[in-house]
């Protein structure tokens, strides 16, 4: 039992509280750093998110040619993990080598307001700090379906990530952006996919038109789709696990895998944390409660990244960093109100990414519309992704009739998760569908489609 004093406590290793301790540790700060597992240095992203799974879709696009399908999964399993463990490595370097910074491996709790006991084993350490970050991100979540929880053969995309050999059958619960993704990366590797999914169409909050493009290309890839399909049960049998379900026309029916994938969304990692003992409010999602700079009900504890509850992206994890540094180091006038045009991405391949709003959220704002729809492959002037031979997908632009301000766009097409970048800084400075449409842009790249798409609407 021992005791350390510091001016920031950070409980876990996620983009934003990592990036805290690395700032404040610069600046004279003594700052400390908890993780409850040495496998998640670095965070969700570097170990078990954004990293090995956009590493293996990265593969499933370069093929090996000399080789069968399963055997490249390895292959491409191999070169994911040495590439986790490397970034793992560095990170705790990173974090644990400045004279003011120190990681600690152990379950931190609360005690009192300014006071937390970390246990690892039979040890335990008393750290008090004068600012504590709750950076516990989220875990995947387990609906109460009979059999999920116990059934052998079901695994979260955490367990997933973790193999060395694919499986030949994958069914997956629930058609989300971790359900889609997988999907795609699995039958690129050659596993026969079945996706259920409990709602009329998979990505539920994106248009219904661009939804039924991703199908397609899932179809197209030998995934199996199934929506207003309503998992009942999931029965293991010998090596393969069986999936009841209640179809769209009533029946039930079943479909069998090696193994589950159980990607039916994540919820706020809060177990355990004693947030209750010391008046920290915890919303009825499990999030903790915080205001718009990031306070919770404890003006000195803030939480950033997923188990606040916002967007569950790193890059917004990294925004919550400059805010939270802004509170305890700047003028403190950053807040969430400050973000406009985020970005997102569905690693699929080709990949769908948005920024701004759908257009039912556009049309449900009364404004009036212009929306263009155009297929990649009959934009002439985009060469670009008949160049690298994947012509596929489609883009669409949402725009205010009468003040030609930028309301939304959703690209699916080669390159998207990099373009998309293009429009969200341009959004947020304000260019309109004119100045998008009008733009010179580099030839040939996906960014010309830009003349093209603004160029069609009506």
């Amino acid at each position: 039992m021992g005791a350390i004093e510091v001016d920031l406590a950070v409980i876990g290793f996620g983009k934003g509280g990592k990036t805290l301790v690395g700032a404040l540790a610069k600046a004279g700060k003594r700052v400390m750093l908890i993780e409850q597992s040495d496998q998640m240095y670095g965070g969700t992203c570097i170990n078990t998110g954004c990293v090995p799974t956009k590493a293996m879709i990265f593969q499933t696009e370069h093929p090996d040619p000399r080789v069968d399908a399963a055997t490249w999964f390895q292959q491409a399993a191999e070169k994911k993990t040495t590439l986790v463990e490397a970034m793992r490595a560095k990170n705790f370097q990173l974090f644990d080598s400045p004279e003011t910074s120190t990681v600690i491996t152990g379950r931190a709790r609360f005690v009192d307001p300014y006071t937390l006991v970390v246990a690892a084993g039979g040890d335990q350490l008393t750290v008090k700090a004068a600012t504590i970050v709750i950076n516990t991100g989220s875990v995947s979540r387990l609906p109460p379906i009979p059999g999920l929880a116990d059934s052998k053969r079901v695994v979260t995309s955490t367990g997933l990530l973790a193999l060395t050999e694919r499986p030949r059958e994958l069914v997956i619960l629930g058609g989300g952006y971790v359900g889609v993704e997988f999907a795609s990366m699995y039958a690129a590797f050659g596993a026969k996919v079945t996706v259920i999914q409990r709602g009329a169409q998979l990505l539920p909050a994106e248009d219904p038109d661009i939804a039924a493009e991703v199908q397609a290309l899932l179809t197209a890839a030998g995934v199996t789709v199934r929506t207003d399909a309503t998992a009942e049960a999931v029965t293991d049998d010998g090596d393969r696990a069986v999936v009841t379900y209640r179809a769209a026309d009533g029946a039930s029916r079943t479909a069998a895998g090696e193994l589950v994938l159980a990607a039916l969304g994540r919820r706020p990692m809060t177990d355990g944390l004693g947030l209750a003992e010391v008046g920290i409010e915890v919303g009825r999602r499990g999030e903790v409660v915080v205001d718009e700079h990031l306070r919770t009900t404890l003006p000195h504890v803030y939480a950033v990244g997923d188990v606040n509850g916002g967007p569950q992206f790193t890059y917004v994890s990294l925004d919550d960093f400059r805010i939270v540094r802004d509170q305890l180091t700047g003028a403190g006038e950053r807040s969430i109100a400050d973000r406009a045009f985020v970005p997102h991405v569905v690693f699929t391949t080709p990949p769908l990414a948005r920024v701004g709003m759908t257009e039912a959220e556009a049309r449900a704002t009364g404004r009036p519309l212009k929306t263009a729809v155009r297929k990649v492959a009959e934009m002439a002037t985009v060469p670009r992704a008949k160049i690298v031979g994947d012509a596929r997908g489609v883009m669409k632009a949402i725009v205010d009739a009468e003040t030609d301000e930028v309301l939304g766009v959703a690209l699916l097409a080669h390159d998207a998760h990099e373009t998309v970048n293009t429009l969200a800084v341009a959004l947020r400075l304000g260019a309109t569908g004119s100045v998008l449409r009008d733009g010179i842009y580099t030839h040939p790249s996906m960014t010309e489609a830009f003349n093209d798409l603004f160029g069609n609407l009506a």
